[in-house]
């Protein structure tokens, strides 16, 4: 499961989302967010859900390798799904033992919220896929400029992201390290139940940790010996300009964000009528 987390990731190949300004991508995924929850019915999570797929064939990343992130959420959503099915109030399924527990409208909602979760997690993990740590450092670095009026230190959040992101799949790739070593030596994180496995992770914690804090060390060091001292007077070797696909791609978010809110009236009047 540690080597299904996606999120950090960067898929090197050749599309039009790649392509595309860092800044844009970032937006898209905030309103693709936004959108979820502003969504509501069959025809608004379809629209999504096209939108959706659409951007993934555009990215030319394969579905199958996008789609392995969800399994590291499978216990969460699993989680929400039963809260959702068995507190939620309304007409019981059957009146049969557990089925009277488990109503119509926690069916519903369980099965939304499942839906919206997972588009949440691919939407998010496109980003990071098609976009390399440093050029998502500039959009967002760029993208909230105008917070330095304010005295927020832009510079330094976008470049402690960055660092966040990078360092996922480090961490993925030492914890795996890890429990290769602990295997080897007799331990056991395949066998028994959920908390037994949940035990076993726990000595992988005090090592990972270790190294957590030397390789952020070993960072600041190489920081300070090239005397980084943030923002000030630094220019870019490639900076930042809007094209043409990077202005429609904003067109057609804007043109998405209209048919989801277009079909969140037509969906309650329906409902209504």
């Amino acid at each position: 499961m540690i080597k299904d987390i996606t999120i950090g990731q960067y898929y090197a190949v050749d599309s039009p989302i790649h392509r595309l300004d860092p800044r844009v991508k970032l937006v898209g995924t905030v309103l693709f967010i936004v959108s979820l929850f502003v969504a509501e019915g069959v025809f608004g999570y379809l629209a999504a859900a096209g939108a959706l797929a659409f951007v993934i064939h555009m990215s030319r990343v394969p579905f199958r390798f996008m789609t392995r992130g969800l399994k590291s959420i499978l216990i969460i959503m699993l989680i929400s799904v039963s809260f959702n099915i068995f507190f939620t109030e309304g007409t019981p399924v059957a009146d049969v033992l557990i089925l009277r527990s488990m109503t119509w409208e926690g069916l519903e909602k369980a099965v939304y919220m499942a839906i919206r979760l997972i588009m949440l997690i691919l939407g998010s993990t496109i980003m990071t896929l098609t976009t390399t740590p440093n050029a998502l450092t500039d959009g967002l670095e760029k993208g909230l400029g105008f917070l330095k009026k304010l005295h927020v230190p832009v510079h330094e959040l976008a470049m402690m992201m960055s660092i966040a992101l990078r360092f996922i799949p480090i961490l993925i790739e030492e914890t795996d390290k890890i429990m290769k070593a602990q295997t080897a030596r007799g331990a056991d994180f395949e066998s028994g139940g959920i908390i037994r496995r949940i035990k076993a992770m726990v000595p992988l914690l005090i090592p990972l940790f270790i190294s957590a804090f030397r390789r952020a060390a070993d960072l600041a060091l190489a920081m300070e010996a090239r005397c980084y001292h943030g923002d000030a007077n630094r220019t870019k070797m490639k900076p930042l300009r809007y094209e043409h696909c990077d202005r429609g791609a904003y067109g057609c978010m804007a043109a998405y964000l209209v048919l989801i809110l277009i079909l969140k009236f037509v969906w309650k009047g329906w409902i209504a009528g």
